[in-house]
């Protein structure tokens, strides 16, 4: 480790350190800072009188084998960690620290005597009670046991919760990633999502349906949406993104943007799948086999139409308009004919228009409306 250097304190404060450094002591847990010391030195090899001392220290507490085997495993964890963080892991412990006179630590391998600086954090403080030349190793272990912690606590999510709505439902929720105004979801029908907000990003994984984000801009927090395969990232816009868990879409995810940006790329990290950027009034198909279409352009009042309680067709396959209108209510209506369900719509129609939308079909398509067993048939109109 290449200590960071320190400034110098003025004599005058010699005092005042040493008694902080007294307070800092008794701050921590002792068994942790032994234990640590025990794991350093049985790694480096302990001689006879050092195996008896340690047997006699496990012996003095059942808590120092579990705090020994603790340290053991974090000496482990550590050399698993790539080298980047291992180097800058060390980097972060701080340089050599000088106190006058003893304390109860710095007794147990006797007082540095020198001048006094300031350690750039607690790590350094361990100087007092080691040789320099084992003080790295444990002030690494000691501050890796440490960084594992801070890792586990940042990986607790601050908030979870599941949102749901039932057939014919919408539903509209403020997230609380935000002091004042967070970021705001409005669910349509049949949909289901989980939610987990995190000290340093905010996840959502939309199980089944379509719901609208309008997302707090925070550059330190960004917003994940993983729907199927996909992932798209966010840290602040408006968008849409649908995911049908079944029926004749089953996989298929749709994103559309109506303003900002948002960032769409597989989940896998192993996919070669190109990873798309969409801005405001695009909107991407994604199939059910992660199947990336083309970025197509679309009107911003087009996007989540739903949220004004209407759909809209252009183009539109007659057996997705249908299946578009079950998603709120049964319809009564079937298309059997493969021709028939080929057929494409357009229009924009209130979504409990089921009623009127099937009178219209045969003022707009080559079709007539046959009653078949309490349904409605959709039938080619021939001569």
């Amino acid at each position: 480790m290449n200590p960071l250097p320190a400034d110098p304190l003025p004599a005058d404060s010699a005092d005042a350190e040493a008694r902080e450094f007294e307070d800092f002591a008794r701050s921590q847990d002792p068994v942790e800072l032994e234990a640590a010391t025990w794991a350093l030195r049985r790694r480096n090899g302990l001689d006879a009188e050092g195996e008896r001392a340690l047997a006699d220290w496990l012996a003095a507490d059942p808590r120092h084998g579990e705090a020994l085997d603790d340290m053991d495993r974090t000496f482990g964890d550590l050399q698993q960690l790539p080298a980047g963080e291992r180097a800058a892991l060390r980097q972060g412990l701080a340089g050599p620290a000088r106190l006058p006179g003893g304390s109860g630590l710095a007794a147990a391998s006797g007082p540095v005597r020198g001048t006094v600086v300031r350690p750039r954090s607690w790590a350094g403080w361990l100087e007092l009670c080691l040789p320099h030349a084992a003080l790295a190793a444990l002030a690494f272990v000691v501050c890796g046991a440490a960084w594992f912690g801070w890792q586990a606590w940042r990986q607790q999510p601050l908030f979870e919760q599941t949102y749901a709505t039932v057939r014919g439902q919408q539903l509209a929720v403020v997230l609380p990633d935000a002091p004042a105004d967070g970021s705001r979801v409005a669910l349509d029908t049949a949909t289901r999502l989980d939610v987990s907000l995190y000290r340093a990003h905010r996840e959502v994984r939309l199980e089944e349906g379509e719901a609208m984000f309008s997302v707090h801009h925070d550059t330190e927090r960004p917003f994940h949406v993983t729907a199927g395969g996909l992932r798209i990232t966010v840290v602040g816009t408006r968008f849409s993104v649908r995911h049908a868990g079944s029926g004749r879409d089953a996989g298929q995810t749709v994103v559309e943007v109506e303003e900002g940006r948002v960032r769409v790329a597989s989940a896998d990290p192993a996919t070669t799948q190109p990873e798309r950027l969409l801005t405001a009034g695009q909107r991407l198909v994604v199939d059910g086999h992660d199947r990336f279409g083309e970025v197509t352009p679309l009107s911003a009042a087009s996007v989540a139409a739903w949220r004004s309680g209407r759909v809209s067709f252009d183009q539109t396959p007659l057996a997705d308009a249908i299946a578009e209108f079950e998603r709120y209510g049964p319809t009564g209506l079937v298309v059997r004919d493969p021709a028939v369900a080929a057929l494409k719509v357009g229009g924009s129609f209130g979504v409990g228009q089921s009623k009127q939308f099937a009178r219209a079909l045969p003022q707009i398509l080559p079709v007539r409306l046959v009653a078949r067993g309490g349904l409605t048939e959709v039938v080619a109109d021939t001569p």
